[in-house]
């Protein structure tokens, strides 16, 4: 005589493990790590600070030609 299965835990086992896999996958296709994030938006902050740093006052040309 075989196992007695609970048929409503089998099914939430199976759909758990499917969920999972799905997860898996799309993170894969998705995904980004958390440090991956954080370095990119290290490396904007980065580059805005060095853009605004060079920014050119656009009426301070015009006084020194005068």
């Amino acid at each position: 005589m075989g196992e007695v299965v609970n048929l409503r835990r089998a099914r939430k086992a199976m759909r758990r493990q499917a969920d999972a896999t799905q997860a898996s996958a799309n993170r894969v296709a998705h995904g980004r790590t958390r440090a991956e994030i954080d370095a990119d938006r290290a490396a904007a902050a980065r580059r805005d600070a060095l853009l605004d740093g060079a920014r050119l006052d656009p009426g301070a040309g015009k006084d020194a030609e005068g």
